[in-house]
Parts: C-alpha cells; structure tokens; sequence
C-alpha cells in the first residue's frame, strides 16, 4: 500500500505540483543542513538557522536545533503543507504559500497575533496543514504546555 502512495505521491507532485518542487529543490540544495532524513515520502533537511520551517512539495527544512517535540510538531506540519501541494498543485503557491509566507513574516501580523492572544495555527493555511499532517501521516500534534 505504500509503494502505492509514494508512487501517486511523486507523480503528482512532480507534475501537478511541479512548480512549487523546482523551487523547493532549488531552495533545498541551496540551504545549508546539518542531517537529511525522510519523513513520510518528504526529503526533510535540518538547519540551524534562526527560522522555524518551510515546505515546498516534497521538499521540507526545518530547524533542527530545537527540541525534540518542536521539531515533531514541525515535521508533521509540514508534512501538511506536502499535501496541501498535492491538492492545490500550481495554485499551491498562490492559495497556500504566500498567504502563509506573509502571516509568518509581517510585523504586522506578528504583532497582531501577540497583542490578540491568536495562535499561529488558527491562520487557514496553518490550521488546514495541521490537519492533514495528522491524518495523513496518523501522528498526532502535541500541544505544549
């Protein structure tokens, strides 16, 4: 059954999802990792830079010089998005990754989100790769306490 779903996995995201996995290989090899490994079909590379995580396709790199739990949490975020790629295909990007990108990076929303009390995750794009990292990867995310 798996061979089954890595097969459908890499064709689609090399295909439907094509444009988001060039730039996620591109960004890959250009990013410096301490230790590769594979998570669910993903190619996952751990950095050590002062940055959580980023997922285009199959291509995942998260920060690898967190604790153990974070870095759990993460991989099956993340695992998310893979799926939201294979979903959305070349919309991905659009639909997906720059709405994230923005709700990640703005000033503006970070400051929202600490002055309103408002979790990261309760953002679409965020709370819908939650879900599918969980049900897909059938891990679940733990909360911190």
């Amino acid at each position: 059954m798996k061979i089954i779903f890595y097969t459908f996995y890499y064709l689609i995201q090399f295909t439907w999802g094509i444009l988001q996995n060039l730039i996620g290989l591109v960004y890959f090899l250009w990013t410096k990792k301490n230790r590769l490994e594979f998570y669910n079909g993903a190619l996952v590379g751990f950095h050590k830079h002062n940055w959580g995580g980023i997922s285009l396709g199959i291509f995942i790199i998260i920060n690898g010089a967190k604790d153990n739990q974070w870095i759990r949490n993460t991989m099956i975020h993340e695992y998310g998005h893979t799926i939201q790629s294979l979903i959305l295909g070349p919309l991905y990007l659009l639909i997906i990754g720059l709405p994230s990108f923005i709700w990640c990076n703005s000033k503006k929303f970070i400051n929202y989100r600490k002055e309103k009390g408002i979790s990261y995750f309760s953002f679409y794009p965020e709370r819908w790769a939650n879900y599918l990292g969980q049900i897909i990867s059938k891990q679940k995310i733990i909360e911190s306490e």
